[in-house]
């Protein structure tokens, strides 16, 4: 459910449980309940869905801040060199410039709130999910560069 605000490009939103925009990538399942165009750009709002071992490499953004809310499951977060392990319930911070990732540290699917500030994240997946589908799986390279493009950067 949608409605205009007169104030902004912003619209009020109410996204049901599975209701919201759902993709495959990496090896997660992305489901994206509040989008850019929907807050007007000010953040991107998903849901995503490690399987064990899963998570990306270390990496940092130039563009948003990443805010983490850690659903279920088991986690570990690297930042500041070292990799700390987290429970269920814990909220993770990582402002832009700084190096982090996550991973699921469990045996059972790992299952967080992830919110970007400001937002375009689900553009990045968007195109990433188009390199995932292709016929004998993604040009890592290519993904790499897509990154790159979106302000992201592995190191």
């Amino acid at each position: 459910i949608a409605i205009m605000s007169s104030a902004n490009d912003a619209v009020s939103v109410i996204t049901p449980p599975g209701q919201g925009r759902a993709m495959s990538v990496f090896g997660d399942e992305v489901e994206f309940v509040i989008t850019g165009e929907q807050s007007g750009g000010r953040f991107t709002h998903w849901i995503e869905t490690t399987h064990p071992g899963g998570g990306p490499p270390p990496h940092y953004h130039t563009r948003e801040d990443e805010n983490f809310y850690v659903i279920e499951g088991s986690a570990e977060f690297f930042q500041d060199g070292q990799w700390a392990a987290v429970v269920p319930g814990t909220a993770v911070f990582m402002p832009k410039g700084v190096v982090h990732a996550f991973r699921n540290a469990g045996s059972t699917p790992l299952k967080m709130l992830i919110t970007t500030v400001p937002s375009g994240f689900e553009n990045f997946f968007g195109r990433c999910e188009l390199e995932f589908a292709k016929e004998g799986g993604p040009d890592m390279s290519r993904l790499v560069e897509i990154a790159g493009e979106h302000g992201i950067f592995f190191v």
